[in-house]
């Protein structure tokens, strides 16, 4: 049935109205349960699908105030039922007509996260519009997330400096988030002026980097062939304490390697490793991946050696090449 095709008139009061939903919905759940003693944000995520699949707009509007009630906090699929924007008109009337404060601001904002996953920035923005449009909604930068990353995602840079703008215009301040955003997109491409334009903004605007503001310098630095520029930036995070993400090792073993810098590859690896069993596997498996795809046999059953000798999980491509060739492992090892 098609997202929000039938529309109740007939309103009732809150309670007897609510009850009415979960005698209803919950039959309609994945799990068939009765009403639990202490529901789930994925428990009311089913039956806001179902309140959403039937076009009940009235028991749409009370599960998502109940579950505010109950803590039961929005997720990226509240709004999965929406498939269209048909009907997206009453929908915002109907989120409109919520709690108002957090209940209503947390419905809009996840309607926002919704829209952009199925890429309809000119609608996030009609319900960025409404929002602003009432005195119980708060803005904030986080808002604009979703809109700024499919935008960057999708190298709109111009649209999503107009967004920007309207945030300005708005009142809502950038976050470190939102450069994070454009930086990374400018880095990807290896767009070095835009990037430096951005870290200057971000100094303007009195904020830090954080790990991901490293991790996309990391990229960019790996991205135009900077293999020395990477390795001052880790160096950096190391000895500012700043948490670094797979990524950021993924780039600087690619770039070593795409380099020919194989031995700084492996001890760069080594000098990672044996503090984390999951960032073990990440990092060793990488290395070694990455040497199986450039045909260096003897240098990636080293690396699957030890990491068969330190007890990490191989992914199944991994396997099937260490297993062909793991006659040669006694060979290579020594």
């Amino acid at each position: 049935m098609s997202f929000l095709s039938k529309p109740l008139n007939k309103t009732l009061n809150s309670f007897s109205f609510f009850t009415f939903t979960l005698r209803r919905f919950t039959a309609l759940s994945a799990a068939a349960k009765p009403f639990p003693d202490n529901p789930t944000s994925a428990y009311y995520d089913e039956l806001t699908t179902a309140a959403g699949n039937s076009g009940d707009l009235n028991a749409l509007r009370d599960i998502l105030n109940k579950r505010i009630q109950d803590r039961c906090y929005n997720t990226k699929r509240t709004f999965n039922f929406i498939t269209t924007t048909s009907s997206l008109d009453d929908l915002i009337l109907t989120l409109s007509n919520l709690n108002p404060g957090y209940t209503r601001n947390s419905a809009f904002n996840s309607l926002v996260t919704r829209l952009c996953r199925l890429q309809r920035v000119d609608d996030a923005l009609r319900v960025v519009d409404t929002m602003s449009r009432d005195a119980t909604c708060s803005i904030t930068a986080s808002t604009f997330h979703p809109i700024i990353n499919l935008l960057t995602r999708e190298r709109s840079m111009d649209h999503a400096q107009r967004v920007v703008e309207l945030m300005s215009r708005l009142g809502v301040r950038r976050d470190i988030t939102v450069h994070n955003l454009f930086l990374t997109a400018h880095c990807f491409t290896g767009d070095m002026v835009a990037t430096a334009e951005v870290l200057r903004e971000i100094e303007e605007d009195g904020l830090v980097g954080d790990t991901r503001t490293f991790d996309a310098l990391v990229m960019g630095a790996c991205k135009i062939g900077n293999v020395d520029g990477a390795m001052v930036l880790v160096r950096k995070m190391v000895n500012d304490g700043v948490l670094m993400l797979y990524s950021t090792h993924m780039y600087v073993i690619g770039a070593l390697l795409e380099k020919g810098c194989l031995e700084q590859a492996v001890k760069y690896v080594k000098c990672f490793g044996g503090k984390d069993k999951v960032l073990d596997a990440e990092i060793y498996g990488c290395l070694g991946s990455k040497l199986a795809g450039m045909k260096k046999v003897k240098e990636a059953m080293k690396v699957l050696g030890e990491m068969k000798q330190m007890g990490l999980p191989m992914g199944e491509k991994l396997k099937r090449f260490y297993e062909k060739n793991a006659g040669k492992v006694a060979k290579l090892v020594d």
